[in-house]
């Protein structure tokens, strides 16, 4: 297939016109988001100079929604949705149906049909999932208490915009009521079978399938992948009459449980930005500027009455949940944009002729105003909320974060380990002992699968990845250790580092002092040559940064030359050990699962009399014990980490599994 010179022409139009613009806001510190309103503005068809053509941008927008919802569902896990089930289902519900009522109410009393006035209240009750994620990420507050709880209800309002794709079209043929209930209780249904048939094979799937990828070592095949599961889940969804963003929210809440969520999103982050631009390029030729003089006025109203009722209204509802009246407000705030969905309920009912078209301007433009408002609302969301608890005289309480940093990936104050061979779990071991929190990567599937098993923070993902370190956060470490002995990996790791955090200590390992002179110079604090002696000088140094008394430091290391160094010694195999610097036959580490149906549960640890092999770990519901006691009873799906010559292990394995 060949481009034609004309549309050829409209693409470099584009990119030039959004370089330029974007670039100007970027240096303005403004939102590009808003600059790219801007591009769709000047190349739209009601603005002189050149048009491009808007339904090749819509063709390609849609994608970006369903990149932002795969994204967001990464971070949005079952057992995480399932903890906010009470707070994020009863609010979204509330807040969905509290403001389509109180917005259809007032518009009804300004004068419109009940049809008409139902259709502005269900607008204005969307909120941009898409401003809100990309606003909160670029102010670091994705993670806090207050973005997760605001970014988890604007998602469920983008589930509840199904039944209004269904309901809105309906009103436009005055179908009874009995049908409207018939076509919304079928809607639900299909979006019930939808999730059920996501999370029903993707849950078995997915993960042997990533890890069956990931052993390839292959970045373009994972990112293939990657592109292949959102838009399978995406089709699958849009096949059942959904929309495709559900879907791929449905597909990214199931890779979110597994190890490869950070590259997974390192991945799809450029595709995802890119066409989320396009998206708000569209939005933006959809603005008629010579309709401005005739509705601005109640437009203005519009988006004045939007943003306060859902402000107050989430408000209310947060603190009668029982939340903080600072989180409250900053949540309210959050929500009180206006939302893309809300143009795809608007352009239904144009099509349905429920509105009318002047109406239909006005009801875009208030939307409009109140998504240029909304960046500067979301970025000064703490002092305006901090000004209204104070004025309600309420105690303003700290910013408050996710409470599970494993599950939620707010990492604060910890050590950052490239690498989780020999030395990275060396170091591990010793910051575990130490209580001192730490998050490892590695492109080792079948060793990260391991470690994932025994509950350790181990994930998948590149280490010169700039994206991948970002999303284990290296902006709030403490210390980065780089364990591999890869030298064109490391400066570039190192090189991120200086450029993101000059200020950051960072020990590197190398395999002879023939490359200590290029790695200090690329900004490595401490370059350690390697060997087990290594391993243990890295692990102590790592402890006196992290201000572990030296004395405490001293008695670890002779303890270890005292015992044949066995808490270096106890790793995992991996697909690629002996490269690593183990013998094939050496002492290793196996997670072994107790099943559910097997003899094992119910005995001690001590009555199994395992042969030569020693319990290293119980993790026991997401929770790790070290060298548990013999007398520990045991329950169905504990994982013991077992430890020994690989034989003994088999041995042992076939004891535990019966």
């Amino acid at each position: 297939m060949t481009v034609s010179p004309e549309g050829l022409i409209q693409i470099l139009l584009l990119l030039g016109v959004s370089v330029a613009v974007v670039v100007g806001f970027q240096r303005l510190r403004m939102p590009s988001s808003l600059g790219y309103l801007l591009v769709g503005v000047l190349l739209g068809p009601y603005t002189w100079g050149p048009v491009i053509d808007a339904g090749q941008i819509w063709s390609l927008a849609e994608f970006g929604i369903v990149f932002l919802l795969f994204t967001v569902g990464l971070n949005f896990s079952l057992p995480q949705l399932h903890a906010l089930r009470r707070q994020v289902l009863g609010l979204g519900t509330g807040q969905v149906a509290f403001t389509t009522l109180l917005v259809g109410l007032l518009a009804w009393w300004w004068g419109l049909g009940p049809a008409a006035a139902f259709v502005v209240g269900a607008v204005f009750a969307q909120s941009s999932t898409t401003i809100i994620t990309r606003q909160l990420m670029e102010q670091g507050e994705e993670n806090s208490r207050h973005g997760r709880l605001g970014t988890a209800m604007s998602v469920f309002q983008d589930v509840t915009a199904v039944p209004f794709l269904v309901v809105i079209p309906v009103l436009g043929v005055a179908a009874s009521t009995t049908e409207i209930g018939s076509t919304l209780a079928w809607a639900l249904g299909k979006a019930v079978l939808a999730f059920v048939l996501v999370f029903g094979p993707g849950r078995w799937l997915l993960r042997p399938f990533f890890h069956a990828v990931a052993e390839r070592r292959s970045a373009e095949l994972f990112t293939l992948t990657v592109l292949f599961v959102s838009l399978l889940a995406a089709w699958g969804s849009s096949h059942l009459g959904l929309s495709m963003a559900f879907g791929a929210f449905l597909a990214g809440m199931v890779l979110g449980e597994t190890e490869f969520r950070h590259q997974v999103e390192s991945t799809i982050r450029p595709f995802r930005d890119v066409l989320l631009g396009l998206f708000f390029v569209g939005i933006g030729m959809l603005f008629n500027p010579a309709s401005l003089a005739a509705v601005w006025l109640p437009a203005l109203a519009g988006a004045a009455v939007l943003m306060l009722v859902k402000t107050v209204l989430v408000f209310r509802l947060v603190r009668w949940s029982g939340i903080d009246a600072l989180t409250a407000w900053r949540c309210g705030l959050l929500l009180a944009v206006g939302g893309e969905f809300g143009f795809a309920l608007l352009a239904i009912a144009l099509q349905a002729h429920v509105v009318e078209e002047a109406l239909g301007q006005v009801a875009l433009t208030a939307v409009l105003f109140s998504m240029v408002m909304a960046p500067f609302l979301i970025r000064h969301n703490r002092s305006i909320a901090a000004w209204l608890t104070a004025r309600m005289r309420q105690p303003v309480a700290p910013d408050l974060a996710a409470a599970d940093p494993r599950a939620t990936g707010d990492w604060q104050d910890h050590v950052v380990l490239c690498g989780y061979g020999r030395i990275g779990q060396s170091v591990a071991r010793l910051l575990e002992e130490e209580k001192l929190r730490y998050v490892a990567l590695d492109l080792d599937p079948t060793k990260v699968r391991q470690a994932h098993a025994a509950s350790e923070p181990v994930f998948y993902g590149d280490s010169a990845d700039p994206g991948v370190l970002a999303a284990v956060g290296l902006e709030q470490a403490r210390l980065l250790v780089v364990s591999f002995d890869d030298q064109a990996a490391a400066l570039r790791v190192l090189a991120h580092v200086r450029r993101v955090r000059p200020d950051l200590p960072v020990m590197a390992r190398c395999r002879d002092e023939g490359h200590v002179k290029a790695l200090q110079e690329a900004g490595a604090t401490e370059v350690i040559p390697e060997s087990l002696e290594a391993g243990l000088v890295i692990a102590s140094q790592a402890l006196l940064m992290l201000d572990v008394s030296l004395q405490r430091v001293m008695r670890r290391i002779q303890s270890q030359r005292m015992h044949r160094y066995r808490l270096l010694g106890e790793l995992y195999r991996g697909d690629a050990l002996s490269g690593d610097g183990q013998a094939q036959g050496a002492d290793r580490l196996l997670p072994v699962t107790v099943p559910q149906d097997g003899h094992t549960a119910g005995q001690a640890i001590g009555a199994l009399a395992l042969q030569r092999v020693a319990v290293a770990a119980l993790v026991r519901q997401g929770e790790r014990r070290l060298n548990p006691p013999l007398d520990t009873v045991l329950e169905p799906d504990d994982v013991l980490v077992l430890f020994g010559a690989p034989d003994d292990l088999q041995r042992a394995q076939d004891q535990v599994l019966g």
